[in-house]
């Protein structure tokens, strides 16, 4: 009987030992540092919202003082210790709220293409936590593939056919293998079945789908380059390779 405990021990003691390596590692870190820029300008209107309420909060207790001092002729020791608390709390309450709201993974594939990379970037930055060492490493790397995909995405159709592959791989497909995989309990994400385990099976599947996210985006440069190559002929032919207009042609001598 004990010999049939030792492995589970084993791989017990090898999944604590990680997930201390991993926390010792930055695993803290990890979880507030945005993944990309949409995800980060989201937390930054955040911020930027709380700081606003912080200052009209403090505004209209610093008012409210001032008005009942002239009524009163004075509001006392009193009236100032409970005009500092109300600072205090109003401080301390729109320091941490309101929240940076997580989006549903329903939400994701919808509206504009910029704000489901960025809903996208922010939902995958949430899920960091429960996700293996190797998979956090491809999550990021793919916030900043999400970042350029979603400035070409910008000036496509959205109906083109890369478009719609790209909104059902980053919307879809994408937030639905994560999922998949945080609904396995933890204790089973390492144990081997048919040749692989769970971990290996979403760290071989995201860099599938970084791999994806590259094609396609090098699939819509490719239009940018071949845009910006013609005009750069047109330019050496029109004005010269050194910049210097090219020269004209000689007027034909019937025509003068």
């Amino acid at each position: 009987m004990s010999n049939d405990l030792t492995p589970d021990s084993d791989r017990l003691l090898h999944e604590g030992r990680a997930l201390l390596a991993d926390n010792q590692a930055g695993g803290r870190h990890r979880r507030t540092q945005s993944i990309g820029r949409g995800s980060a300008e989201l937390r930054q209107r955040n911020l930027m919202t709380r700081i606003k309420l912080i200052g009209a909060s403090l505004l209209a207790i610093v008012f409210a003082a001032m008005a009942l001092g002239i009524a009163i002729d004075g509001i006392g020791f009193t009236g100032i210790m409970v005009a500092f608390l109300a600072v205090v709390a109003a401080t301390f309450l729109f320091s941490n709220f309101p929240k940076v709201r997580v989006p549903n993974r329903s939400d994701l594939n919808t509206g504009d293409v910029r704000h489901m990379v960025a809903r996208t970037e922010l939902w995958l930055e949430h899920q960091r936590p429960a996700l293996p060492p190797p998979a956090v490493t491809l999550v990021d790397q793919i916030g900043v593939q999400l970042d350029a995909l979603g400035l070409q995405l910008e000036n496509v159709d959205p109906v083109h056919p890369a478009a719609v592959e790209t909104r059902k791989l980053v919307g879809e497909t994408l937030p639905g293998m994560v999922d998949a995989y945080r609904k396995i309990p933890a204790s089973l994400r390492r144990e081997e079945r048919a040749g692989s385990t769970p971990d290996k099976q979403l760290v071989e599947s995201l860099g599938k789908i970084s791999n994806e996210i590259d094609r396609v985006t090098r699939q819509l440069a490719d239009g940018a380059l071949d845009d910006l190559a013609i005009r750069t002929r047109y330019l050496d032919y029109r004005y010269g390779a050194d910049g210097e207009p090219a020269a004209l042609p000689e007027p034909n001598k019937q025509d003068i």
